[in-house]
């Protein structure tokens, strides 16, 4: 591998898996066009490690990252990827990863440029504004009528709009906060006592009879991530037969 394409990561805060991945790009000088998927993806799981080596909880959103890569990355390895069935070129895995750290990079660009405006004017002060005496126009004034009734129409219309806007902000709040209770690491502690309990299992029978709430997509993820370390580990094996086949975990004989 380009030794040049290895950068040392410092433990440091990000605000979220988008500023790390958008991190790595700059600090590899990489073509956002033409991401290295594999170097990159790698590297992303290389710091994700040294966070659970600091004992670090690892929010929700870097673990959904991190399954995004690791399934383009997928994605790029099968043969005939690039091809579909009937000859014409399939879009790129990435696409839509470009596309969200072009954006990203539009808006941190912004921000950085708001910084500096703000460094540089804050300590500003402009004049009180002038009075209309002060500009020598002379005001006239205008008697309006005061009506309850449009009033009370525009209070209406203003309650009805933040009903809508705000109607489920709770829910929203709750399903963050449970989210973030998701660690990998319980999750390993918990398959390797079932897996040990059974011998074997398919995947899919971790989450047989499970209700397919807000919190099932990311708890399969978890899983995921969770069998992925025990195989590193060397504690279980996996076994695939066939694309997209249930996949056989079992615990690895000394």
């Amino acid at each position: 591998m380009d030794q040049t394409l290895v950068p040392e990561l410092k433990i440091q805060h990000f605000e979220g898996p988008m500023d790390l991945l958008y991190h790595l790009v700059e600090k590899n000088d990489i073509d956002i066009f033409d991401i290295p998927i594999a170097t990159i993806c790698e590297q992303y799981m290389d710091y994700l490690d040294k966070m659970k080596s600091l004992d670090m909880e690892i929010a929700s959103e870097f673990l959904v990252m991190a399954a995004s890569l690791v399934l383009i990355k997928t994605k790029m390895m099968l043969p005939g990827s690039k091809t579909g069935e009937n000859g014409d070129a399939e879009p790129d895995p990435r696409e839509d990863l470009v596309v969200s750290l072009m954006r990203y990079k539009r808006c941190k660009l912004f921000a950085e440029e708001l910084k500096e405006r703000r460094e540089k004017y804050s300590g500003c002060r402009t004049r009180p504004a002038m009075t209309a005496k002060d500009l020598g126009i002379k005001v006239v004034p205008v008697k309006q009528e005061f009506s309850k009734e449009a009033f009370d129409d525009a209070v209406d219309d203003v309650c009805t709009r933040n009903e809508v806007r705000f109607a489920d902000i709770s829910a929203k709040i709750t399903h963050i906060l449970r989210k973030d209770k998701l660690s990998i690491r319980q999750r390993m502690k918990t398959l390797w006592k079932t897996i040990t309990g059974r011998g074997k299992m398919f995947f899919s029978e971790l989450f047989a009879g499970r209700k397919k709430d807000e919190d099932y997509k990311m708890e399969k993820i978890v899983s995921f991530l969770a069998i992925l370390e025990l195989v590193r580990n060397d504690s279980i094996t996996v076994e695939q037969k066939r694309l997209f086949d249930d996949i056989l975990i079992e615990e690895k004989k000394i």
